[in-house]
């Protein structure tokens, strides 16, 4: 990983960067000198009390040399949205596991990611910076090394990830915009089943925004500014308004075989360079064709 120095670091010390600037943790830095060329300024390497001037280049030994074991390569089709060398995002389509489980060993994202790589004859270890349900489906973002991985869960848990996703509700919501802020808390009968209680169980917001109303349904942009396990699914259910689709707080439909749900934008400032970035992934067919068949002919993300 390359960065330049910028002016405010002009003679201040190599070690000072390392942990105010990049954030790296002390055990990152005691790794990064125990590897050799792990520290390379200008091309030389270097200790961390070298003083730094405006323009240099710092080279840093982050990146993965050997795949993640345990995670076996699959040929699967993939569909890239966004990558540049710090993070990889792919849009996971619906039925789609994020990461081997019980049952899955070979047919999830990480998988085809996996895969990918090795194609290209490059080290792969899956580290997502989001998750997403197997039958949601949507954006996944992925970090390609340790240090990105710790800047971007810092990132989640200040809140500073803006993710947005499409959600056709049962019913008709009455308000153009709203917040749903609700405890959610596992269900004492069920290892996976969620609800939400006024007292028990962790804070969760969720903000909405009407897109459409059409033949008894309604179209929304949700945004969960908290990250709790089925959270949208459990926030709509507890108004009187499911997913359409969810047969585990709603009911099934006949057109759709999963919840639709569709995590379709992430807007953040990237962890290295601070560019603002945007990430798309369009609706898959089964959501399109839902959409169409309860007249909301012209849906704008």
């Amino acid at each position: 990983m390359r960065f330049v120095i910028g002016e405010e670091w002009d003679g201040k010390p190599l070690k000072k960067y390392l942990s105010g600037g990049l954030r790296l943790s002390r055990a990152q830095t005691v790794e990064l000198k125990k590897e050799e060329n792990g520290i390379l300024l200008d091309g030389a390497p270097v200790y961390v009390s070298a003083i730094l001037h405006a323009g240099q280049t710092l080279e840093l030994a982050l990146e993965d040399r050997e795949s993640a074991q345990g995670i076996v390569p699959t040929e699967m089709p993939l569909e890239i949205l966004f990558e540049d060398e710090y993070l990889v995002a792919a849009a996971k389509p619906p039925f789609m596991p994020t990461h081997p489980s019980l049952n899955h060993y070979a047919d999830t994202l990480a998988n085809a990611l996996a895969y990918h790589y090795k194609s290209e004859n490059r080290p792969f270890v899956f580290r997502a910076v989001n998750r997403l349900d197997r039958d949601t489906s949507g954006i996944v973002l992925a970090a390609k090394d340790k240090h990105t991985s710790f800047l971007m869960s810092k990132m989640i848990a200040r809140r500073l990830v803006d993710k947005r996703y499409a959600a056709l509700l049962d019913g008709i919501l009455e308000d153009d915009h709203g917040f749903i802020e609700k405890n959610v808390v596992r269900a004492s009968d069920s290892i996976m089943l969620r609800r939400t209680d006024e007292t028990l169980g962790a804070y969760a917001l969720t903000e909405y925004s009407v897109l459409g109303r059409s033949c008894g349904h309604t179209l929304v942009s949700a945004i969960p500014h908290t990250g709790r396990t089925h959270q949208l699914r459990v926030h709509f259910s507890s108004i009187g308004h499911p997913v359409t689709g969810d047969t585990m707080y709603g009911e099934a439909s006949a057109f759709i075989g999963r919840q639709a749900l569709h995590a379709y934008l992430l807007i953040f400032d990237h962890p290295v360079s601070g560019e603002r970035t945007v990430i798309r992934a369009p609706l898959p067919d089964d959501f399109k064709s839902l959409l169409k068949e309860y007249g909301f002919e012209k849906v704008v993300l």
